[in-house]
């Protein structure tokens, strides 16, 4: 497997004094700097934290590739809205996947409960990450492809506000002193607060609070708290519950303003609810469809949550369909559908079975897609087959897409994790970038790229992010 050279340089990674009195400085940097996560043994307390896994050097990103996902996020940001207000889309995208997929169904089942009785609230918050792999062609060249859009709970945007500090720190110490330049300041954190609060501005009550909607075991709790105090120091409120809470305390008024422990909530962020482990109760899906109802501004709410199913990202891929979005905008159209990766359907029928038959000729050539979120779903190899063999007549394999395998260009670099022994490893890097808008009826009030994320796995690992326990934090180094 060849690997880049466009990064740190071999003799650099391979000098055995260095690395170590480097390892030492970026753990001590990362604690400093508050990239940090709460232990496994006591995940919902801070009396013992470690630092979040990372990279010890960053990983190089072309700059032209890294300047174009940027480019391209506030096209995505309009697409994902758009497709949110268009039900009759949403409808024929997902006819197949809800008669198969439960989780799927119970989320549309709320929608259509929504769309019948009108949406209460005309302010919509959408805070999404855009994710992306870079392509080695077979020709050398290597092109943006992106992996998938997250629309809900879109992770890591306090964490790594922290890190280029970290990084710059460790090439001062390195004596890469050129290299340090080449890393961007990033601060999501404040770009995602921005959107929040400009939403809980729009709804007009100084008393009204954020709720963080979150889960009940919270290692990744300092990731939101960077958000949090961004919030805070703009004097907005928050407050963190869960499901949980909301079953037992929530309640509409006449209005439909949301109450929880008393308190009307303004802004409802999720930073849960994206698996169907998350609603461990028909209590819990009663919570969900509770606050969609209500006034309150959802993020995502409903629609923005289902446009980002994989079902609706490769519906997008077929010809004429961005076209539907973005009428006489073939710019746009062509700027988007640049990054896309082949997508196929499994619905039944004569293009489903031809897409079966490719992913059995050639499994190592694609990715098998559930509708799931939260990292570690996918399937590769000749798991593919093990798994459209047993469905291949059946309707089961609706609940899939098939996608082309991204085939990135590795680099080595070291990864960080508490306990772990240090060994140089063969990396892949997914970059993401994140999207922040507020749209207030049909005026689009905010709408901006507020900031990237750079998470880096060992080649060995076919998939998992960071909360999953696989992918660490990095930073891109523009090359």
């Amino acid at each position: 497997m060849a690997t880049t050279t466009t990064g740190i340089p071999e003799e650099v990674l391979r000098n055995e004094e260095l690395i170590k009195k480097l390892e030492e400085i970026a753990k001590d940097a990362a604690l400093m700097s508050g990239i940090l996560m709460r232990t496994k043994e006591t995940p919902n307390a801070s009396e013992v934290v470690g630092f979040a896994p990372f990279t010890l050097f960053p990983s190089p990103v072309p700059s032209a590739l890294f300047q174009q996902a940027l480019a391209v996020q506030e096209q995505f940001n309009l697409l994902v809205d758009k497709i949110s207000q268009s039900p009759d889309f949403l409808e024929e995208a997902l006819s197949s996947t809800i008669k198969v997929d439960e989780f799927t169904a119970k989320l549309f089942s709320i929608h259509r409960q929504v769309l019948q009785e009108g949406r209460a609230q005309s302010i919509v918050l959408g805070l999404n990450r855009s994710d992306y792999m870079l392509d080695q062609g077979e020709d050398g060249s290597t092109s943006l492809k992106q992996i998938e859009i997250n629309t809900i709970a879109a992770s890591f945007g306090g964490l790594s506000s922290r890190t280029p500090d970290v990084h710059r720190h460790i090439l001062r110490v390195a004596e890469r002193l050129e290299d340090q330049k080449k890393i961007l300041d990033n601060n999501p954190a404040a770009g995602l607060a921005k959107g929040i609060a400009k939403a809980w501005e729009l709804y007009g009550s100084e008393k009204a609070v954020v709720m963080f909607l979150v889960e009940n075991v919270q290692r990744n709790i300092f990731d939101h708290r960077y958000v949090e105090n961004e919030l805070w120091s703009r004097n907005i409120p928050v407050v963190r519950r869960q499901f949980e809470d909301v079953c037992k305390t929530g309640t509409l008024d006449q209005n439909k303003r949301l109450f929880v422990d008393g308190q009307e909530v303004a802004v409802v962020y999720f930073r849960n609810g994206y698996m169907p482990q998350n609603y461990s109760s028909a209590q819990s899906w009663d919570a969900r469809l509770m606050m969609e109802r209500s006034l309150a501004v959802k993020c995502p709410d409903i629609g923005t949550h289902l446009a980002g199913t994989k079902k609706v990202q490769q519906e997008l891929a077929r010809p004429g369909v961005l076209e539907r979005f973005f009428p006489s905008q073939p710019d746009v159209v062509a700027q988007i559908r640049a990054t896309f990766a082949g997508l196929y359907t499994l619905d039944m029928g004569v293009e489903g079975d031809k897409t079966v038959a490719m992913a059995l000729a050639k499994p190592d050539q694609y990715v098998l897609k559930p509708q799931r979120e939260g990292g570690g779903n996918n399937i590769y190899g000749q798991e593919i087959c093990q798994v459209l063999e047993g469905m291949t007549d059946s309707s089961e394999r609706t609940a899939y897409i098939l996608m082309d395998k991204i085939r990135p260009c590795p680099v080595l670099n070291y990864l960080l994790r508490p306990g772990a022994p240090l060994r140089l490893s063969t990396c892949l890097s997914e970059l993401g970038v994140f999207g922040s808008y507020v749209r207030q009826g049909k005026e689009m009030v905010m709408n901006e790229c507020v900031g990237h994320l750079l998470r880096t796995k060992s080649s060995e690992h076919a998939d998992g992010g960071v909360a999953a326990g696989v992918a660490v934090l990095d930073n891109p180094l523009l090359v």
